[in-house]
């Protein structure tokens, strides 16, 4: 049985052409129905599911991992008001988590991503994770060069600084990730994804090709 019916897609693709709060509070209903509920019950699977093997997963809930549709426009010159996809972070510490060290979802009728790594970090935590990979460069590309995690993710990302301390040049001429400061990774999909049977499993298999490398940063920072 699927997790979303065919007007999970199809509400935000008329929500594109209608972005502001009187079109949402006519389908409020409809959103709550096909789309808010489908999508909290789709988290709450996939917790219980990452819970069954990791215990840091145990007794976290929907609301810590579920983002709001409402978008934050204080700041921003586009101001509709809702999103155009529903998103998650399932973390043992959900939103409150600097780095994902689980899976970050986004769901929504232009694509599917699933997303791990280190996304926000201190500079403390950032001069940690350098001096390790420096430290031991074939642990780390051994980590993001495994075939699992290649066919999933291709590589990782993440802005980089053009100036890194002395120490750590010689060792960023043969692993250049050091220049990172950020190390994340997404895997994207075709919207129709979300309707297939399969998909808690593909998410899961997403957070299983990213666990060598989130290993590794868990193994260096508090997260």
């Amino acid at each position: 049985m699927a997790f979303f019916s065919p007007d999970y897609l199809q509400f935000f693709i008329e929500l594109a052409g209608n972005n502001n709060k009187d079109w949402f509070d006519l389908n409020r209903k409809r959103y709550e129905q096909n789309v808010k509920k489908p999508f909290a019950d789709f988290i709450q699977h996939i917790i219980k599911s990452l819970a069954t093997n990791d215990s840091s997963f145990e007794g976290l809930e929907v609301k810590d991992c579920v983002f709001r549709i409402n978008r934050d426009i204080r700041f921003s010159k586009d101001k509709t008001p809702y999103k155009m996809m529903c998103s998650a972070v399932v973390t043992p510490a959900g939103k409150k988590s600097k780095a994902v060290n689980g899976v970050y979802i986004e769901l929504g009728p232009e694509h599917m991503r699933v997303y791990g790594g280190v996304y926000e970090i201190d500079k403390e935590d950032l001069e940690t994770v350098r001096d390790a990979i420096a430290q031991d460069i074939s642990k780390f590309q051994k980590a993001y060069k495994n075939a699992r995690f290649v066919k999933t993710f291709g590589e990782i990302l993440g802005d980089k600084n053009k100036i890194l301390p002395p120490h750590l040049r010689d060792s960023a001429a043969i692993e250049p990730l050091i220049f990172n400061k950020q190390w994340y990774f997404y895997t994207q999909f075709e919207p129709e994804t979300i309707l297939q049977e399969n998909l808690d499993e593909i998410v899961l298999n997403c957070y299983e090709a990213g666990r060598p490398v989130e290993s590794f940063f868990n193994e260096l920072i508090k997260r």
